[in-house]
């Protein structure tokens, strides 16, 4: 339902995304504990992969059952769930020990990440279907936008904050401090967020979650090679071969990676006005992943040539990282806009799963790629993907306007 006038949309508005806030620094700052700490003890680019295989896997059936059972149940208990699924999987991990066998913390790693996968997505699939709720006439692609973008902002934060802390606290004093921030949130969720968001005027089965119709699955595939494009490089690839190869502190890892997603967080929240340059947001989908296709290649060509590779390496993601943060902003605004009605929780929920599989398979590949070529092999990897996606942008029609201007679907 939408909210009944601009002061309760906004406190929705400024509720939702706080809870999204605070769940986004843990989930940064945890990801960057979980890596550096196993790769102190010994364990391979594979193996660390592994430790984030099931996380992504549960975006996968998360975002699907989620999104059908926040348009049943209302999206603010699908948030609430989310934020307690995550206190109990950052206080689970606090338990490992460097005392346990490998295949032991593997498989208890793996399992706990899980939990944190079902936490995550039931998080931001809540927080951004929200929006279309929230949002006045005309200002949905401005809050996308930075709702979509301060979150990529801090969970660059959160990889800064995560090396830090593991530095400053150690493994299980960073994890309980970064419960302790969750539990916050979850008691001003519990508190303050009354709105029943979302929830449908008629009841739907759970087979509707996977019929969508074809703007949304052709947006959906191209998400999917998108986000895989990304995580190729970035999920295991590139700390290892900081680490490795280029042997950069712990502090050095984690600040680059937050500066990186703080920049593509940044870049997301100032899109709009980029892309109105390009004409409508189809064809400026289309422009922008061709784009992103020549930054890949350009950085892989790069690396091949083995020719001032630090350089390369932080300029040429530095360019890909804003390139890639307008095609995701654009992604984000699009599902939007080609959701209506009661559908909008299911709609995104499927496009969000469709964007964990895409990071399931992309952070599988990247323990794999560098493992059998280096971090060159992981960058030809992504390139392969974000030539996949434009070809699937190719598809995109524009969103039809009414005469208001707000958007009708397809």
């Amino acid at each position: 339902m939408n909210a009944s006038s601009p002061s309760l949309g906004l406190r929705t508005y400024a509720l939702v995304t706080a809870g999204y806030w605070a769940f986004t620094v843990t989930d940064g700052a945890m990801r960057m504990l979980v890596l550096l700490y196993f790769h102190d003890l010994g364990y391979s680019a594979a193996s660390i992969a592994f430790l984030f295989l099931l996380y992504e896997f549960m975006g996968v059936v998360t975002n699907l059952v989620g999104g059908w059972v926040g348009s049943q149940h209302g999206l603010h208990r699908t948030l609430i769930a989310g934020l307690g699924l995550q206190v109990g999987a950052l206080l689970l991990l606090s338990i490992v020990s460097p005392r346990w066998s490998t295949w032991s913390s593997v498989i208890f790693v793996m399992v706990v990440q899980a939990l944190s996968g079902v936490a995550k997505d039931l998080t931001k699939m809540s927080s951004k279907s929200a929006v279309k709720f929230v949002a006045g006439e005309g200002s949905l692609f401005r809050w996308v936008a930075a709702l979509t973008g301060s979150k990529n902002a801090l969970k660059g934060v959160g990889f800064f904050v995560g090396a830090a802390l593991l530095g400053s606290v150690g493994y299980r004093g960073a994890l309980l401090l970064l419960a302790a921030l969750v539990a916050a949130a979850l008691l001003a969720m519990l508190l303050w967020l009354r709105e029943d968001i979302g929830r449908r005027s008629t009841k739907a089965s759970l087979r509707s979650t996977l019929a969508k119709s074809a703007p949304i699955n052709r947006l959906s595939g191209a998400r999917f090679f998108l986000f895989g494009s990304r995580d190729i490089w970035f999920v295991v690839a590139l700390p290892v071969f900081l680490d490795d190869v280029l042997d950069w502190t712990h502090e050095g890892i984690g600040a680059f990676l937050a500066a990186w997603v703080i920049g593509y967080g940044l870049v997301q929240s100032v899109a709009p006005p980029l892309i109105r340059l390009t004409g409508d947001e189809a064809r400026g989908a289309r422009l922008w992943i061709a784009i992103l296709a020549l930054v890949s290649a350009a950085i892989a060509f790069g690396i091949r040539a083995d020719t001032a590779v630090e350089a390369t390496v932080v300029v040429g993601l530095a360019v890909f990282g804003i390139v890639f943060a307008v095609n995701s902003s654009l992604h984000s605004y699009l599902i939007l806009a080609y959701s209506e009605g009661d559908d909008v929780a299911t709609d995104v929920g499927f496009y969000y799963s469709a964007n964990a599989a895409g990071r399931l398979v992309g952070t599988l590949l990247s323990g794999v790629l560098y493992l059998w070529g280096g971090f060159d092999a992981a960058l030809w990897g992504s390139t392969s993907f974000v030539v996949l996606a434009a070809l699937i942008t190719l598809g995109l029609p524009t969103p039809r306007r009414s005469e208001d201007g707000e958007h009708l679907a397809v």
